[in-house]
């Protein structure tokens, strides 16, 4: 508790970027969308996801939260959120596997109607061994990459139990958020870890979505020779025509210095591409969980593991004698070595969250069990804000041009 005076400062600092999210809070206080509704949170505990956690408590939820990844809680921070905004916080960051289940246990014990989600920790649990839970659930609210394709691999398979917001599938969240937030915040990782210089260095970006996108573009504009890796046809060619080589990992794993896995997938880097890639070669991933990068399979092949050699980078050498460098233990490295998301950013992604929670409750009974998109309303209402706080006007439609949108008379 110590702490919660440096986290105090962090949180209030990020809130002074995140004017939209400040005004949903505002407006929250005093209509009360949530009053008495438990709401269970299994989120990055960081400054940026303080914010939204004051804008739910705002909105009269009775909120608890705990972390969505091992090494990504900032404990200044959940300090903060317990002594100054009264909001209960089960993570500790390097904790291990089962502190950090014990913590998502102690979430669902909170009895939650809605949750929010980063990764479908808490919903996975609630379709294995909190079965009993799920039907209590009027909504669940998941904002990355993996955890939307897990729920909709639920959703396929009919197991579905509840509804679930696939938040990260909203424009307003991966078109910046996933592209800017994660290309900026990478980086930041990457060279806090390393402090390498990455211009000529050649960076091989593993996965072309927006993620991908984001890192790559920013490794291109401090001077790096990108290198995409792909298996989406459609993603390659927009990597080539982006300006980035674009290869198989087999190809890319002989003459990459640095790897960035982001693609939501397992074992995108495996035993036979550590075998091949160059002396002090660097590996490193920013998707969600860390099976990204084959961490068994490298340390099968190593003869000696050197930890910590520096902070958040550990030496594999080979049995061939040569050195690969992991960094944040294959976890997602933005938030391992550094702090997360610009809270820019991420005033557009809570934004949204926090007005789907206020939506769910106001149409819950037309909810199935199934994985929904944000309404475009929504995503309108955030983006217009976040226009309007930076000083940004648009044009609007005409009654003439409303009047031939809509027609098909008018041609040649």
């Amino acid at each position: 508790m110590s702490l919660a005076p440096v986290g105090k400062k962090r949180i209030l600092w990020a809130d002074n970027d995140m004017p939209v999210l400040a005004s949903i809070r505002e407006r929250f206080a005093k209509q009360k969308p949530l009053a008495g509704k438990n709401v269970s949170a299994c989120l990055h505990v960081t400054a940026e996801t303080a914010n939204l956690a004051r804008t739910l408590k705002a909105a009269g939820a009775n909120l608890v939260l705990c972390g969505s990844n091992p090494l990504s809680t900032q404990d200044d921070v959940a300090a903060s959120l317990v002594k100054d905004f009264g909001i209960p916080v089960f993570a500790i960051c390097g904790e291990d596997r089962k502190t950090y289940y014990k913590h998502i246990h102690a979430a669902l014990d909170h009895k939650p109607v809605i949750t929010f989600d980063d990764g479908a920790d808490l919903v996975n649990e609630l379709h294995t061994s909190r079965t009993a839970d799920a039907p209590r659930i009027i909504a669940s609210m998941e904002e990355t990459t993996t955890g939307v394709i897990r729920l909709r691999a639920l959703e396929k398979s009919g197991k579905l139990k509840f509804p679930v917001i696939a938040v990260n599938d909203a424009a307003s969240k991966h078109l910046f958020d996933n592209r800017y937030g994660t290309g900026q915040s990478t980086v930041d990782g990457v060279i806090r870890a390393t402090d390498l210089l990455l211009a000529g260095k050649k960076v091989v970006v593993v996965g072309y979505g927006w993620c991908g996108r984001g890192f790559a573009m920013r490794c291109k504009g401090m001077g790096a020779l990108v290198i995409v890796t792909e298996i989406d046809p459609i993603k390659a060619i927009e990597a080539s025509m982006d300006g980035f080589d674009v290869m198989p990992m087999a190809q890319a794993a002989k003459i990459g210095e640095l790897f960035l896995t982001l693609t939501g997938n397992k074992n995108v880097i495996r035993g036979e591409h550590f075998r091949v890639m160059k002396d002090r070669a660097v590996v490193a991933n920013s998707g969600h969980f860390n099976v990204e990068i084959d961490i068994p399979a490298l340390t099968k092949l190593s003869k000696k593991v050197n930890k910590g050699v520096r902070e958040h980078v550990d030496e594999y050498i080979l049995k061939n004698g040569k050195r690969i460098h992991l960094l944040g233990q294959g976890r997602l490295i933005n938030l391992a070595a550094a702090k997360g998301h610009p809270a820019s950013v991420m005033d557009m992604s809570f934004a949204t969250q926090a007005l789907e929670a206020e939506y769910i409750i106001k149409n819950a009974r037309s909810l199935t069990a199934a994985v929904y998109n944000v309404p475009v309303e929504i995503e309108n209402i955030v983006c217009t804000l976040k226009l309007k706080s930076m000083g940004i006007s648009i044009d609007k439609l005409t009654p003439e041009q409303v009047k031939y949108l809509a027609d098909f008379g008018e041609g040649t």
